[in-house]
């Protein structure tokens, strides 16, 4: 009896020891988020919100918000996480099961020539066939490579759009600037055109149309605001703050330029994008997968160790209340060939399509690379003409009409359509210095990332319109 009741306090101890085990908590993350979801269950309304960001606000350089974006932005917090969570599994997919301890009770007691079996306690432990513990280690080893890569195209992804809000930010921002350089002109242009109708030598429609262009401008540069409060509210999501944060590009940006070899970047590609590599950690995991199926057609065995305890009234002069202890072993009989056949093809099947599916991506990301090429070789070549050609004529068009204006060679409407005319341009400018610096950032997404001393910096934007001399009073 005294044994029968250490062997069940022995049980009932390991019991409630890994019970107690199992409620500890090793990811202060966790814990953190726990209590965040029980605090969002009982108190929904004092749900915190991202804080504004003080030591961000104004304007930093592209490098400063991916840096930050890069360890705080949540995507890549869960990605991160993720390669954890596959990481543990390793360990967990390679070891063996958990032995089985086992205890029996008897209603009615089993007379021997030993005495009477009272109780009996068993444990066994089953040990897989060779070389299926070290394939579901490697299985797991795969999963836990295609998150790291999964990881990396997320790190990259992010790295891009922060560069594509940045880039559209310092867009919206040049565009307010030249806007209201443009009202300024205008705005003397009026002044220009209030003293000639004054003097009687045109008409008040030009003072009328001159107010009505800078009506224009104001309901322009309303618009752009609301545009410039979208794009921080954009960048600030990626920052994982609060999107009341006044972020700002910096007033000169060089966004490179593009390397001259279409070739090596698709070799680069093939070799360094992520979202490749996690297709090829993929594939890995299907062909472990089946070698595992195949081991499938081995036997498990399990042994295992039986004690029974033994009365002492039994009528054996030479065993009377010997306890009994009994080796067990015993296989799995993988005989239904049907199923497993079919799991070893079923992974087969799924090993060709994950191959053929990187296939696919390696075809789409050349075409991608090619496509973001000539987008950003078409950007360099608009850049090239603006600057040399379109936005100097368009300054000496503006110039000419600005002295015929003076001289009544060229109506005021003539005049304003040729501000107008260089408006546009500027703006379309600045528009394309952005777009390369987007499809720039792509493009580094796409090939896993650019060496930086293989790009060249842009040359300057053109002088501001402030510079552009204006009508002469008479």
């Amino acid at each position: 009896m005294a044994v029968r009741k250490s062997a069940y306090f022995l049980s009932m101890l390991l019991l409630l020891s890994g019970c107690k085990t199992a409620q500890q908590v090793h990811d202060p993350g966790y814990a953190q988020v726990s209590e965040s979801v029980q605090q969002a269950a009982y108190t929904p309304a004092q749900a915190t919100v991202n804080p504004v960001a003080a030591d961000l606000q104004g304007a930093h350089s592209v490098e400063e918000y991916i840096q930050y974006a890069l360890s705080q932005n949540p995507d890549i917090q869960a990605a991160r996480k993720l390669v954890e969570a596959n990481a543990h599994q390793v360990p967990v997919a390679s070891s063996l099961q958990d032995p089985t301890l086992g205890m029996t009770f008897y209603p009615e007691q089993v007379q021997t020539a030993s005495g009477p079996q009272e109780y009996a306690l068993n444990v066994s432990q089953k040990f897989p066939a060779r070389g299926k513990l070290n394939t579901q280690g490697e299985l797991a080893e795969s999963q836990t490579n295609q998150s790291r890569a999964h990881l990396a195209a997320v790190e990259l992804d992010t790295i891009a759009k922060v560069k594509r809000a940045y880039y559209e930010l310092y867009f919206i921002q040049q565009t307010i600037a030249v806007t209201e350089a443009d009202k300024q002109l205008l705005v003397e242009i009026r002044d220009v055109a209030n003293v000639r109708y004054k003097t009687g030598k045109v008409s008040q429609q030009d003072l009328l149309r001159a107010e009505l262009e800078i009506s224009n401008v104001e309901n322009e540069l309303i618009r752009l605001q609301q545009r410039l409060e979208s794009g921080q509210a954009k960048l600030a999501r990626l920052l994982h703050i609060s999107p009341q944060t006044k972020l700002l590009a910096l007033d000169h940006i060089a966004p490179g330029s593009l390397p001259d070899d279409l070739n090596w970047l698709q070799q680069q590609a093939v070799a360094s994008r992520p979202e490749l590599h996690a297709q090829l950690a993929a594939l890995e995991k299907d062909r472990q997968a089946l070698n595992l199926a195949r081991l499938a057609y081995k036997p498990d065995l399990t042994l295992g160790a039986t004690w029974i305890d033994v009365g002492s009234t039994g009528v054996s002069p030479v065993a009377n209340g010997n306890d009994s202890f009994l080796i067990t072993a015993g296989i799995n009989l993988p005989i239904y060939r049907k199923k497993l056949d079919s799991a070893v093809r079923s992974a087969e099947a799924k090993a060709v399509s994950t191959a053929r599916s990187y296939d696919s991506l390696k075809d789409a990301t050349q075409e991608e690379v090619a496509d973001l090429f000539a987008q950003a070789k078409s950007q360099q070549d608009l850049m090239t003409l603006f600057r040399e050609d379109i936005l100097p004529k368009a300054r000496q068009t503006l110039e000419v009409s600005s002295q015929a204006y003076n001289t009544g060679e060229v109506d005021f409407l003539q005049l304003v359509d040729n501000w107008r005319e260089l408006l546009r341009f500027e703006v379309s400018y600045l528009r394309i210095e952005a777009s390369l610096g987007q499809s720039l950032a792509e493009l580094e997404r796409v090939v896993g990332g650019v060496n930086p001393q293989a790009l060249q910096p842009i040359p300057a934007a053109p002088e501001a319109l402030e510079n552009l001399p204006l009508p002469e009073e008479p």
